[in-house]
């Protein structure tokens, strides 16, 4: 039975996707043909229900802003390339995405007539000539940063096409930027046609842009009357994201309303929109299902993704831009971490999560073709492989609409049980009231139990807060006492000592050249060693009145009651000739070629005008005699000593 619905609720979704892309789309075939040399034949026959991409091999004239004139009487060095494809590609000396070139393309027609081309994006501004007429344009084209304005513009322009020969000059510069050039085909067709295309293509992503930004207006109303409930609030940040983004991909309507519109700004609101994202998606299946998505994944989702919007509303285009790929790689991994996920979470057949599912599959797919598609690895590749099967952008936007559809269709799933919840709690509350003594009598009976259960759980948890607090005071990593333990234990020591005044002594070691262990044999190593340190020191201290802790780092503490100065010193110098013995290497050394240790020793007899810090100050000082010296030694201050 699950299958049956699972295999209904993808029908259904792909037949709306298909017939949502389908009402939209056109009858036309783009007709497959190639410019060989620089040469493009044109079979006017064929325009009537083809539209043609000026795709092949264009004269290539880098460093150069060449126009019709210029080519009357001169000749020019220049190298064929294939279009679409960014510049940083080509195989030509010293070129990269910042610069300026020319492209000319020779159309042999048939026949005269009126055609119309469809330009895309080019980057970052171009200019357009066909027989000596200048008929696009978009931005600024100069030579350097300062004399160019960057605009993405995309356009139809209108020709008359002449019988023979027709000259197709194209000026692009480039210095905002990271790839420069076409990366996507310039259309030819009936004027007619193309222009069928153009709005065609306009009225999808309008459609596209109303819809999403009246999910993200929804969902975020559903946040404001239920404010404990975070996807929504994530939900509808995403759709509004996405419906923004629309505006600035594609047929860029919003350019087209505006076609100053600074385009470093519409760059930073394009590309941002895809940063804040992903996490923004990774947020919306953590509030769904907070114990299973991965914490560590989920921080580090949020914090690199936060770091990369920074970066884009910090720095300019030509900045950003070399880090979308590593962005892109990154989005691709947390793609493939919530496909896995939602695998795993249909397997366990969960009531209402086989919506989520799909529609984040199509989101998921959708976005990785949008990926692709926009990557370096595409972009300055002319691989034909990778074109074959990425040969569109900007899908993300419908696989978000689906993912929109699917959790209005859960939450319609969820009011729908809400009701018939609903239904079930009045016939059950009028059940209640029929038997109200009957209910009473085994509430009482479960209020009864519940006081045992609470009892009980009560002793269990002082249990565990008593564990916990012993766990607090014991070092993790070597499992001695903390530092904290070591506070406590000094003052109340201190005190015994003052009572019945009794010698107090105080034993702080340190190991010696730590740094360049670990620096050498690596932490894992310099954990392992302090481990071993601290068995060391465990095992030669086991009267009840002495306690050994790790102080911090590589520094131990020791504190033993009712010892006077000879022994104190006596057991110094045995525990450091105990660690020297193990014969711990340590190439980095000055020292030894062993791991050694530096040990500052003091004794006390505490009186009213002494504090336990004082004895601390004075085995702290002894250390420090010790360490700048010859290390692997003991020192010993008293008070006499301390104060000379």
């Amino acid at each position: 039975m699950p299958n049956r619905k699972l295999f209904a609720s993808l029908l259904f979704i792909l037949i709306f996707f298909f017939t949502l892309v389908g009402s939209c789309s056109i009858s036309l075939a783009f007709k497959q043909e190639k410019a060989i040399k620089g040469v493009f034949e044109l079979q006017q026959d064929k325009l009537d229900k083809n539209i043609i991409k000026l795709d092949g091999e264009w004269e290539f004239y880098w460093q150069r802003l060449l126009e019709p004139k210029d080519f009357f009487d001169k000749t020019y060095d220049f190298n064929y390339v294939d279009l679409p494809n960014s510049w940083n590609g080509y195989k030509i000396n010293n070129i990269s995405g910042k610069g300026y070139a020319t492209y000319r393309l020779l159309l042999n027609a048939e026949q005269s007539g009126r055609l119309a081309l469809k330009l895309p994006r080019i980057l970052t501004a171009y200019k357009l000539w066909i027989n000596n007429d200048l008929i696009a344009s978009a931005g600024s084209v100069g030579q350097d940063r300062a004399s160019m304005i960057p605009q993405y513009l995309p356009q139809v322009a209108f020709f008359e096409v002449i019988e023979g020969t027709n000259e197709i000059i194209l000026q692009v510069s480039n210095y905002y930027h990271r790839s420069g050039g076409l990366l996507e085909s310039i259309l030819l067709g009936r004027e007619e046609n193309i222009l069928h295309l153009r709005y065609k293509s306009i009225a999808l992503e309008l459609f596209l842009f109303g819809s999403l930004l009246l999910m993200g207006l929804y969902h975020l109303a559903l946040f404001y009357f239920r404010r404990k409930y975070y996807p929504p609030l994530y939900f509808g940040l995403f759709c509004i994201l996405i419906a923004v983004r629309t505006l600035l991909v594609g047929e860029r309507f919003l350019i087209c309303l505006l076609p100053s519109f600074n385009w470093e700004l519409a760059h930073k609101i394009q590309t941002n929109a895809f940063y804040i994202t992903v996490p923004l998606v990774m947020m919306f299946f953590k509030t769904l299902f907070p114990q299973d998505i991965n914490t560590i994944i989920y921080k580090i989702t949020l914090i690199v993704g936060s770091a990369f919007s920074a970066l884009v509303i910090l720095t300019p285009a030509r900045i950003f831009t070399p880090f979308n790929p590593f962005y892109q790689i990154f989005a691709l991994l947390v793609i493939l971490y919530l496909t896995y996920f939602l695998i795993k979470k249909a397997r366990q057949r969960e009531k209402g999560v086989i919506f989520i599912i799909i529609g984040a599959l199509f989101l998921f797919f959708t976005s990785i073709n949008d990926i692709v598609f926009l990557s370096i690895w595409l972009n300055d590749s002319a691989s034909s492989f990778l074109r074959f099967f990425f040969r569109t952008g900007n899908l993300s936007s419908y696989g978000q609409l689906v993912f929109a559809f699917t959790q209005s269709l859960l939450l319609a799933q969820n009011f729908s049980r809400a009701l018939e919840q609903e239904e079930v709690t009045s016939i059950k509350l009028k059940e209640m009231n029929l038997n109200l003594d009957e209910l009473v009598k085994k509430r009482t009976q479960a209020l009864e139990e519940s006081k045992r259960e609470i009892a009980q759980q009560k002793a269990e948890l002082e249990e565990t807060n008593r564990v916990l607090y012993l766990l607090s005071l014991k070092d993790p990593l070597t499992n001695l006492w903390n530092r904290r333990h070591f506070d406590e234990t000094f003052q109340l020591e201190w005190n015994r000592a003052l009572r019945y005044k009794r010698p107090l002594s105080l034993m702080i070691i340190d190991v010696d050249n730590f740094k360049e262990y670990n620096d050498h044999y690596g932490h894992k190593a310099g954990d392992e060693c302090l481990v071993k340190v601290a068995q060391t020191l465990k095992n030669a201290f086991k009267r009840g009145t002495d306690l050994v802790a790790r102080y911090g780092g590589e520094e131990f503490v020791i504190i033993m009651a009712e010892t006077n100065r000879e022994d104190a010193i006596k057991r110094a110098e045995f525990i450091r000739n105990k660690i020297e013995s193990m014969q711990i290497p340590h190439e980095r050394s000055p020292v030894s070629s062993y791991i050694t240790v530096s040990i500052g020793v003091s004794t006390l007899i505490p009186d009213a005008n002494t504090t336990s810090s004082y004895l601390f100050e004075m085995a702290d000082q002894a250390l420090y005699q010790v360490k700048i010296g010859s290390r692997n030694n003991i020192a010993y201050l008293d008070h006499d000593l301390f104060n000379k």
